[in-house]
């Protein structure tokens, strides 16, 4: 919300007509004060604008989604180059191909063929390396 006006009511007086020179310093009422009446509760406003607003968030930005995917694609990158350093040290991480077929299943969520056939190599291969721990994810 921006503000336009940032000027001064001209309404507000300067001082009150009671003079501060008494002894204690306690608050006194001017007598010409007038009591004033305070407004009736108004009811809420309709919320109608609330409708617009969750739509709005609903719609999904190209900027972000591809911002996400290309996080997803260099996490899943990471991950394949830890497996391929453990496979060259002589036995592969369980937790490590846990991470792998977590990403792969996020990876999925694009249905893009070419990379869905990719996907579907990396994660065959990641489910016989879990077999060789007795573990078959999935079946």
């Amino acid at each position: 919300m921006r503000i336009e006006n940032t000027a001064r009511s001209s309404t507000v007086s300067g001082r009150s007509g009671i003079s501060r020179g008494g002894v204690g310093g306690g608050f006194f009422l001017a007598e010409e004060t007038a009591v004033s009446h305070t407004a009736q509760a108004q009811a809420a406003a309709p919320t109608a604008g609330i409708d617009a607003l969750l739509a709005l968030q609903a719609v999904e930005d190209p900027l972000f989604a591809k911002k996400k995917a290309i996080r997803r694609g260099n996490a899943l990158l990471d991950t394949l180059e830890g497996i391929k350093a453990d496979l060259l040290m002589g036995q592969v991480s369980e937790g490590r191909l846990n991470q792998l077929m977590a990403l792969v299943g996020q990876a999925r969520e694009r249905g893009l063929p070419g990379l869905d056939h990719l996907l579907d190599d990396i994660e065959l291969r990641a489910r016989v390396e879990l077999a060789k721990f007795g573990r078959y994810p999935g079946v």
